[in-house]
């Protein structure tokens, strides 16, 4: 009996243990290492956005920023009565870069949690991809690029889909047993998530040796629990 009683408190004391792996996270990108790069993607936030994982790197800043600089270099509030044109071509540009803005920053907040992968016996991970509707999507990693992505079965099941995990102490990501996520920054201000499969800080994918590669972690942050409203009759 007593052999009995141990074995059910163990096994609850488990279940407990493992309650967190169902429920819906968001993830929060840090650097491993301080540099003054690391600074524009250190504690932010993982989206999803053009099928890809990036770092939300609050755009606003960088807009207002490029609008001082380049005000400092005399493209904008000249003093002149015939500025006329150029208020013009500010508009203009203001709305491209507005334009700009959408395509390469925001996204939807990463808000996913284990989930077996089909005719595997590991888990795999799922991120829903949209406020509106409660739709998932499998994150993977390109077997090609090293890319994390997001997609359908189909889309994941040539790929890299797991097994996904989780540090046992601070619940940091892990995919394959170990921690090897970077930032790649592909353009301005717009870091991916990549995987380094191999452990070489991606020499092999990255071909501008120019571009900047960060080693980060992945800590699963669980979403806050609001209070559900009553129905309205």
């Amino acid at each position: 009996m007593l052999a009995t009683s141990e074995a059910i408190r163990q096994g609850q004391s488990k279940d407990k243990r493992e309650e967190h792996r169902a429920r819906r996270c968001n993830l929060i990108a840090t650097c491993v290492k301080a540099s003054s790069r690391s600074r524009e993607i250190d504690g932010r936030r993982v989206v999803l956005r053009n099928n890809k994982l990036y770092i939300d790197t609050v755009s606003g800043d960088h807009h207002n920023l490029d609008q001082k600089n380049r005000k400092d270099e005399g493209y904008v509030g000249d003093d002149d009565d015939d500025d006329g044109d150029e208020d013009e071509k500010l508009l203009h540009d203001t709305a491209a870069h507005d334009e700009m803005d959408k395509k390469h920053h925001g996204g939807h907040p990463f808000a996913g949690y284990y989930l077996p992968y089909p005719d595997t016996n590991y888990e795999g991970l799922v991120s829903t991809i949209s406020d509106d509707q409660p739709i998932l999507n499998w994150v993977y990693v390109d077997e090609k690029t090293y890319e994390i992505k997001y997609g359908l079965r189909v889309d994941a099941q040539p790929n890299i889909t797991g097994p996904f995990d989780c540090t046992r102490q601070d619940r940091r990501m892990t995919l394959q047993g170990w921690e090897g996520f970077v930032a790649v920054e592909e353009e301005p201000h717009v870091w991916a998530i990549y995987f380094d499969r191999d452990d070489d800080g991606l020499k092999s994918k990255v071909l501008n040796r120019s571009t900047r590669v960060l080693e980060i972690e992945l800590w699963r942050k669980e979403k806050r629990l609001l209070k559900k409203k009553d129905p309205v009759i």
